[in-house]
């Protein structure tokens, strides 16, 4: 599948599930705190943060994002890259960890064929409830589901205070022979054989400057899936530099 089909099914797959399809927001923000537009959930950061009240309950988007955070892995790496786009969809107060999950492993083993045994999942290590939807309401093996800390599953704040919570990451696996060695973490290395294509945020807890964790008024999900990524997986490639969205101008 061309990378321009997927952009369109992932779009069109959450609009015909409620979700307003907006448009790719400026890659310079208009916001004093950014430089770049590095995810999905920057044009919704008031309504996220609970600075404004949400217009619409669900959101889907494709937005272009640059992002230096990794740079260090560019060209090191079969999956990172400074600018790509991610494909997104958002949950303001609506639908939590539940329709987040089903509606990603919908997408990706029904819309888009994905092998259920080439994905892994990884989740905050004391979120038994995430641990539990994917164990139970979507079937997956438990040797397939990781917990993982902080550094791996956890998002946010944003400096010192704010939203934040814990995440889930789907991986796929491209090939045992890809592995780092006999002693590959699994998806928790930072090897070419898992290749994370999405992560689901669940936004639920205010920091305080204390330290403490407060719930979220309104809890929100901001999801992001890598269309380069996907698309290598849908495409058969060993690195996003050979799908299409790339290969016309290395050939060049």
């Amino acid at each position: 599948m061309q990378a321009g089909e997927l952009r369109k099914r992932y779009l069109e797959f959450f609009r015909d599930r409620d979700h307003a399809v907006v448009p790719s927001a400026p890659l310079v923000p208009k916001d004093p705190t950014l430089l770049f537009t590095s995810a999905g959930m920057v044009q919704f950061k008031d309504v996220l943060w609970g600075r404004t009240p949400p217009s619409i309950p669900r959101a889907t988007t494709c937005q272009k994002c640059f992002r230096t955070t990794d740079i260090e892995n560019v060209g090191r790496t079969a999956f990172h890259n400074t600018f790509f786009e991610m494909l997104g969809n958002f949950s303001f107060g609506d639908y939590f960890k539940e329709g987040a999950i089903r509606l990603a492993w919908e997408f990706l083993v029904g819309e888009l064929g994905v092998p259920e045994d080439r994905l892994s999942v990884s989740v905050y290590l004391d979120d038994d409830e995430a641990f539990t939807l994917w164990r139970d309401s979507i079937g997956g093996p438990e040797d397939r589901i990781t917990r993982l800390g902080a550094e791996h599953n956890w998002w946010g704040p944003v400096g010192d205070s704010g939203p934040c919570g814990p995440d889930s990451e789907i991986f796929f696996d491209t090939g045992a022979d890809r592995a780092c060695g006999p002693d590959c973490a699994g998806v928790g290395c930072d090897c070419n054989r898992y290749s994370e294509i999405w992560n689901l945020v669940f936004m639920e807890f205010d920091a305080r400057e204390d330290g403490t964790l407060a719930p979220l008024g309104r809890k929100n999900i901001d999801t992001g899936m890598g269309l380069e990524r996907t698309s290598a997986v849908l495409q058969g490639v060993e690195t996003v530099f050979e799908t299409d969205l790339f290969r016309p101008i290395v050939e060049a």
